[in-house]
């Protein structure tokens, strides 16, 4: 047992440098725990002297990925995830910044979020502009407080498309995987 624990060790290592991961997060997304990211995100940004209008980016970016998990993850217990808990990970490239985040959804909601992140993939810069207003203008609140800008914004910021992936867990639940490219300026 001791050895594979090892392995799994030297092998998880490996990965998180061939990866260029800067940051590795698994557990509660609160408010504290999103303050504490943005604090280390920002001084880890501003040591490397990277640009500012990238730093704002990987920030603003962050923090909408991390508000989306706590206040839109499912309200489920399950041996994958609870309410409130998911993963973060951030890596860099040469040319760019990856913000990946996961967490267990209700599978009823597997279909409104591809047919929102494909909507804000398919638009330019002006639909994306449009469509904000149009969302901004609408006064539409969700029951957790959101008016349905998140998938927008990050697309908006990025200047990406969003890559995202659905791993079915159970009949009732899936991990919900979305990735953001913040190419450095």
């Amino acid at each position: 047992m001791q050895a594979n624990f090892i392995d799994f060790v030297f092998n998880f290592f490996s990965d998180v440098k061939k990866n260029d991961l800067k940051l590795i997060y698994n557990g509660e997304i609160s408010h504290e725990i999103i303050k504490a990211f943005t604090s280390l995100t920002e001084s880890n940004l501003k040591a490397k002297n990277e640009a500012n209008p990238t730093q704002k980016k990987v920030f603003n970016i962050m923090v909408e990925c991390l508000q989306n998990i706590s206040k839109h993850s499912s309200s489920i217990e399950h041996e994958y995830s609870k309410n409130g808990k998911g993963i973060l990970l951030i890596g860099e490239t040469k040319d760019s910044y990856n913000i990946t985040t996961g967490n267990t959804i209700k599978s009823e909601f597997v279909d409104v979020i591809k047919t929102s992140i494909d909507k804000v993939n398919s638009l330019d810069k002006n639909g994306l502009r449009e469509l904000y207003k149009k969302k901004l203008s609408s006064g539409v609140i969700s029951d957790k407080g959101g008016a349905g800008l998140g998938f927008i914004d990050i697309r908006r910021k990025s200047n990406n498309k969003l890559s995202y992936n659905f791993t079915k867990i159970d009949d009732d639940n899936y991990f919900y995987i979305l990735k953001t490219v913040i190419n450095k300026l």
